[in-house]
């Protein structure tokens, strides 16, 4: 049995870490600094207050600033001193925090980057930041991203004497429904964005987590007991993967695509009573799992779909975000991640109350209790017409078994944004990764190198055909399999390696 033990730090890490495969690139500058660093401290930009600016020597020369946008939006900006004339603004995980720039990485091929704390400070996994604070939940959920990209640019044109050629948006989770955002209210800001994993509507993610957290956990009392044990979710993915792992062809315990997966619940093994066991399930233990498929309505609508077949029982899968508990989380009260987003979502983003009890919340009155929290936390808008009309790509990824935010959600926004616009792919497309979890890791290769992709898009005009994703182990690739642009879908050809990308065609019609 797969151990389920990981610590409260690495999964919060995992919530906004971007799988990429980072080239390097060979583009030669196009400026140099023409003030030094440190005068950057002196410069007088509105409600904006530079704190430090130094040069930083690692791989490369380059000029960090740290700053405040009014308030409280903490933010930093690296600015190479051999600089490609390219920005990259970088996405936060979670409920964020502290500032995060997972493109750090790239000062060293000459891009200047930035990264926020979309205005307040704190463990990413709380959201207590936000009671009573209109200021604050409205920087976390439309205005931190955008404020600081408008003042990175300032910084920039006055470091280089010259304003950035191309500007990027780079994110997953969080930061995929920050690209989001940007895109659809923002659409200036950036040239080419990627948006992984992205949490598209709050509220009803967070009532699929509640749902979720109420058949797991009915008693708020015993959260150290969830209905559902180690042994039995990895009895759960075996019977899943016994009935549908083979239908692709390929038997490799991933689903190239769970919509074909009938999945019979009359096959999971029944337990003789209440008791249980750990090669069984009882009634309410199979209620819950059938739940956590089904996903969250009430009697007026569908509040969320609920998530694919398969990924169950793999690290980082069902154990770590829905099931529980978690070594470490129970410092903090929190069993599993659906938990702890779904509670502090709704204590302090929908109700504004610590005290809101979980258990009996019965979503009737879903829709008018979020309103409000969603109209400045959602990305939900399908109107792209300005990011189109400005030339923008973006590009959109997700893994299929995502336990964190249902692959379904982000086909379901694809779709309506195409029927708004018939030409979307013209300018956004959208790639599914089977057998991959939360922004990464799983089964199936998710390792690519998006910027590269949406760069050479937006630069180029060389649109993303089918992207090659890869798995390594041991810095070797193990695994690598193309993925068409959705609705297409990539096949084992039934004569090759199953591990090489060459061995897949686009499924024909």
């Amino acid at each position: 049995m797969k151990s389920t033990k990981i610590s409260l730090s690495a999964l919060f890490l995992s919530l906004f870490v971007i799988p990429v495969a980072i080239a390097q690139e060979s583009s030669a500058s196009t400026a140099v600094p023409c003030v030094p660093c440190a005068e950057l401290k002196k410069l007088a930009l509105p409600d904006v207050r530079i704190v430090a600016a130094e040069i930083v020597n690692e791989e490369v020369a380059y000029c960090k600033v740290l700053g405040i946008i009014s308030k409280e939006i903490n933010f930093e900006l690296l600015l190479p001193e051999s600089w490609n004339a390219r920005f990259i603004m970088s996405g936060g995980g979670g409920f964020v925090g502290s500032v995060q720039n997972g493109a750090r990485p790239r000062v060293k091929d000459g891009y200047a980057t930035a990264g926020t704390d979309t205005g307040h400070q704190g463990n990413g996994l709380k959201a207590d930041w936000a009671l009573n604070n209109m200021e604050r939940q409205l920087n976390f959920g439309r205005l931190a991203i955008h404020r600081t990209t408008v003042v990175s640019k300032a910084i920039l044109n006055a470091y280089y004497c010259a304003s950035p050629k191309y500007a990027y948006f780079m994110g997953c989770s969080r930061g995929g429904g920050q690209a989001l955002i940007e895109a659809q209210l923002y659409p200036d800001d950036f040239d080419g964005i990627v948006a992984g994993a992205p949490i598209i509507d709050w509220p009803a993610t967070g009532a699929e987590f509640i749902q979720n957290t109420q058949v797991l956990y009915p008693d708020p009392n015993q959260l150290d007991k969830p209905l559902l044990s180690p042994s039995q979710v990895e009895l759960l993915q075996a019977a899943v993967l016994d009935q549908c792992d083979g239908l692709d062809g390929v038997t490799d315990q991933i689903l190239n695509d769970p919509r074909d997966c009938a999945f019979d619940f009359s096959s999971l093994p029944a337990c003789a009573d209440e008791k249980g066991g750990t090669d069984c399930f009882t009634p309410a233990q199979l209620k819950a799992i059938q739940v956590i498929y089904e996903g969250t309505a009430n009697e007026e609508e569908e509040i969320y779909p609920g998530f694919p077949y398969g990924g169950e029982n793999e690290p980082g899968g069902w154990l770590a975000w829905i099931v529980g508990p978690n070594e470490g989380s129970m410092e903090v009260n929190f069993p599993s991640l659906h938990f702890a987003f779904g509670t502090e979502m709704f204590k302090y983003l929908v109700f504004q109350d610590p005290d809101w009890d979980y258990a009996t919340y019965d979503f009737s009155n879903f829709s008018d209790d979020t309103r409000y929290a969603a109209s400045y936390l959602n990305a939900t808008s399908t109107d792209y017409s300005a990011f189109k009309k400005r030339g923008g790509k973006m590009i959109i990824y997700h893994g299929w078994n995502d336990p964190a935010l249902s692959a379904f959600t982000t086909i379901d926004h694809y779709e309506a944004a195409k029927k708004a616009d018939p030409q979307l792919a013209d300018y956004i497309r959208l790639f599914l990764l089977p057998g991959v979890l939360h922004c990464g890791g799983g089964a199936g290769p998710s390792q690519t190198d998006w910027l590269g992709l949406v760069r050479d898009w937006v630069e180029k005009g060389h649109a993303p055909e089918s992207v090659v994703v890869s798995k390594t182990e041991n810095e070797e690739v193990v695994m690598s399999r193309p993925i068409f642009p959705y609705p297409k879908v990539a096949v084992y050809d039934k004569k090759g390696d199953p591990n090489k990308a060459d061995s897949f065609i686009e499924k024909k019609e």
